[in-house]
């Protein structure tokens, strides 16, 4: 690990680490699954390349130079073996008018398993690990637009009922990157790598209407492997499909669908390591940088946050290894690049939740009505 660098709650923090050590939970079927040079591919193409058309597999086959039918069998294949989590429309969060934000909470070290299991009862968290720091319990949660309790008072009830000692609240002031695509194919040269791109739109809550919840209603959620998968859906809302594909293409122009893909089971699909890389960036070269640490193809998620008295990091880069040493050659690299030498790395011991959100659901309205 470069110079600088420091792994919180590590050898280096001595006793406090010792000290706040949580039990970890075993997991079932977790282990890395081998797979052949074409299922790799595929994966690659099913993260990134899979289209809003009638017949998206076809797109994917004519790309992988197979057939449409082999695609499929794959497909459905990754998906039993609990590879590919899902295929499903990834929409904005933000666009939509939630609000939402990473949490960090300091819940009791020996049993963080309680505090987590109350925290996942909220239908808005989407991600809960177990860190190793302090602040052990690391979640993503997102309130509806009219919520009666809001974000603030969301996590008030949480922490009293998950008896968390303290929350600290870390919402993106700017974001740099959010694509959460694992590189099946390359090493960790590839990892390392920077791939240049378009910032992300920084969307604030846009227009959309009636129609627009429907189709979401009827599309979230896992998409079946089928020639036309997106034909149940314009079904159910009584569309042809050409009509609901192009109504779906005018909700990602304007900025409420990112995109449509499959999620992976990082540890099956061979990605057993996540790093949380903090960075102590001077606040006159936050605007430069960001974009430079966002450009390295290991790192899914790059975003600044506030800084408190005690917390000094501002840029936050999410990196995915195949291992500990995978994580830490991205970050260093970003290290290297950008000549940042304060920082500190956060791994993940457990993962408690990981699911995407569902919007417009009764969910969320039932929570506040036995929680506010």
């Amino acid at each position: 690990m470069a110079r600088g660098a420091r792994v919180i709650g590590g050898a280096q923090d001595g006793a406090r680490a010792s000290a706040a050590r949580p039990k970890t939970r075993s997991r079932s079927g977790g282990a890395a699954v081998p797979l052949d040079e074409l299922d790799r591919k595929l994966l690659n193409l099913m993260q990134g390349s899979f289209p809003i058309a009638a017949r998206p597999y076809a797109h994917v086959a004519s790309l992988a130079e197979i057939g449409e039918p082999e695609v499929m069998s794959r497909v459905s294949h990754l998906l039993q073996a609990r590879i590919i989590r899902q295929v499903t429309p990834i929409f904005d969060t933000r666009a939509l008018g939630y609000s939402s934000m990473l949490v960090a909470a300091k819940v009791d070290p020996t049993y963080p398993h309680r505090a987590a299991r109350v925290i996942n009862e909220h239908p808005g968290v989407s991600h809960n690990y177990l860190r190793n720091h302090d602040f052990n319990l690391w979640f993503t949660i997102a309130t509806e637009p009219d919520s009666r309790l809001g974000l603030e008072g969301t996590l008030e009830v949480l922490a009293r009922e998950a008896g968390a000692e303290s929350m600290r609240q870390l919402p993106t002031l700017r974001l740099f990157k959010i694509r959460m695509d694992l590189e099946m194919e390359g090493g960790t040269d590839a990892l390392e790598s920077t791939v240049l791109q378009s910032p992300p739109a920084e969307l604030a809550r846009q227009p959309y209407d009636e129609l627009d919840i429907a189709v979401i209603r009827a599309l979230q959620g896992d998409m079946d492997v089928t020639p036309e998968p997106y034909a149940a859906a314009a079904a159910e809302l009584g569309m042809r499909q050409e009509r609901f594909l192009e109504h779906l293409a005018g909700m990602q122009e304007r900025g409420l669908l990112r995109r449509v893909a499959a999620i992976l089971y990082h540890r099956r699909a061979g990605f057993s390591a996540n790093g949380m890389g903090v960075w102590q960036v001077p606040p006159e070269q936050i605007a430069k940088l960001g974009p430079r640490m966002a450009a390295v193809r290991g790192v899914s998620h790059c975003y600044q946050r506030p800084t408190y008295a005690d917390w000094p990091y501002s840029i936050f880069t999410m990196a995915h290894g195949r291992s500990r040493e995978e994580c830490d050659a991205v970050l260093d690299a970003i290290a290297a690049s950008t000549g940042i030498s304060e920082r500190a790395t956060l791994y993940s011991s457990t993962e408690f939740k990981k699911i995407r959100l569902l919007y417009f659901t009764e969910d969320f309205k039932a929570w506040e009505s036995q929680h506010a």
